[in-house]
């Protein structure tokens, strides 16, 4: 049964028994976040109107940080996002992150969670979501990305989500000069990762957390 969990900056994470696993870091579920998926991911798109593929939607907050940002740069954003076992209203509304984030924006996060699953809802004027409910290890993506999120639960605890097929066609999907971030710095990601054809850079980690990130680049040829 899942749990939640406060993480050391005050925002709340999610405990899954069955894999011994977080669905963010304890260190700080919203600082982790931030970091490697807005700083280090999305600021650093040269896309003007970037599109985003996130493995794994979870708690909604990488969407909802990224759609905070979209209203703050005025950067219209479409955001798509897969995920195999989505959460309970109930469970999400525990999660409480509007309120401790950016309580003026409580209707749009909730809004991220009840939009329907397989089909594009506008959530705001900048910012575009597309919930698809499925396996990322079958799935076959019609469009192409300038950013990834790639945010799956640990190699040790999914290993089939992190397998050499997969960033082969995750790099073939990415238009040229787009980036992924992962929390993971694992060496044989990072070498997976280049093998695909990405150029990878390790960078410092979330503060308190993690001490490495990866970012992979779709160099323009």
């Amino acid at each position: 049964m899942i749990t939640l969990e406060p993480t050391a900056d005050g925002s709340n994470t999610l405990y899954v028994p069955e894999l011994n696993e977080h669905y963010h870091s304890v260190k700080g579920a919203l600082t982790e976040s931030a970091h490697i998926f807005i700083q280090m991911g999305l600021n650093h798109a040269q896309a003007a109107n970037p599109r985003i593929l996130e493995i794994g939607f979870g708690t909604g907050l990488n969407a909802f940080l990224t759609l905070l940002e979209a209203e703050k740069s005025q950067r219209a954003i479409h955001f798509t996002s897969i995920e195999r076992f989505p959460l309970s209203e109930d469970i999400v509304r525990e999660l409480a992150y509007p309120e401790t984030i950016a309580p003026e924006e409580c209707e749009k996060f909730y809004a991220l969670h009840t939009a329907p699953w397989n089909q594009e809802v506008k959530i705001s004027p900048y910012f575009t979501l597309h919930k698809i409910e499925g396996d990322f290890t079958h799935f076959a993506f019609s469009e192409c990305y300038d950013v990834v999120y790639f945010d799956a639960f640990a190699p040790e605890k999914q290993p089939e989500m992190w397998s050499q097929p997969l960033f082969d066609n995750l790099y073939r999907q990415m238009n040229p000069g787009g980036i992924l971030t992962t929390y993971c710095a694992k060496g044989v990601v990072r070498r997976m990762l280049q093998a695909a054809g990405f150029t990878v850079e390790r960078l410092p980690g979330p503060p308190g957390g993690k001490r490495e990130i990866l970012r992979a680049t779709k160099e323009r040829t």
